[in-house]
């Protein structure tokens, strides 16, 4: 996650809360979604950005993921997004996101 949205999310957690603020991914790999997700849960891997060492423990999700799919418009995802799925490793994706959340998120849905 670059250091422009590090630096958006964590304002949005300021601004909101931790417990009001969903993080939505949408990275084609399932190794740069969890990287991803582990900075928004654990804190920056990478020690560059603005929450390195922060354990925000927010709620992530991958726009593949059936938990975000249930509170979209279908015929919106299916345009915006349907083409994708087909060539993504889903599995991998979806596998990696429930990991990050199970290791690392603090609030429950």
């Amino acid at each position: 996650m670059d250091l422009e949205n590090q630096n958006r999310v964590k304002g949005a957690v300021d601004s909101f809360g931790a417990d009001n603020v969903i993080v939505l991914i949408g990275a084609a790999e399932a190794e740069a979604a969890g990287l991803a997700a582990e900075t928004v849960t654990n804190g920056d891997p990478t020690f560059a950005g603005s929450l390195a060492g922060v354990q925000l423990g927010l709620r992530v999700y991958h726009v593949v993921e059936q938990e975000f799919k249930d509170y979209v418009d279908g015929a919106v995802y299916d345009e915006q997004i349907g083409m994708m799925e087909m060539v993504l490793d889903v599995d991998s994706i979806v596998g990696e996101m429930k990991s990050m959340r199970e290791q690392f998120c603090k609030f429950n849905d």
